[in-house]
């Protein structure tokens, strides 16, 4: 399974930014963040079958992730952004689950390579 995040950048607070990241099919996604000297965090994910989605409560209202089941492609909106939103984030897939959208970085198999986002103040 090959995952291609793209989208992050450089921004100023109360910006915003569209991650995308490609897969080479049809799971259940999930985007992390992490810091330095910080463990990933979960940030959003969606289930690929259900279209149920889950969001950490510091991004609920401000980030909103959805799916291009055609381009098997699924984008992190993120608007309003703060400067502890920067992070290197990091989109992964789950091939197991079948209703629920997982939160522990475990439960995923599959990683991209992370992008970068900076939110300066």
């Amino acid at each position: 399974v090959q995952l291609q995040a793209s989208g992050g950048g450089l921004v100023q607070a109360g910006g915003s930014l569209r991650l995308s990241c490609a897969a080479s099919g049809q799971y259940t996604m999930g985007w992390f963040r992490q810091v330095p000297g910080k463990e990933r965090e979960f940030v959003a994910g969606i289930n690929w079958r259900g279209g149920t989605t889950d969001y950490t409560d510091s991004v609920k209202g401000r980030f909103t992730i959805s799916r291009d089941i055609a381009k098997n492609t699924v984008y992190l909106q993120m608007t309003s952004l703060k400067p502890e939103d920067t992070a290197a984030y990091y989109c992964a897939a789950d091939r197991s689950s079948v209703l629920g959208v997982p939160t522990l970085h475990v439960a995923y198999d599959y990683w991209g390579q992370g992008t970068q986002v900076t939110v300066s103040s």
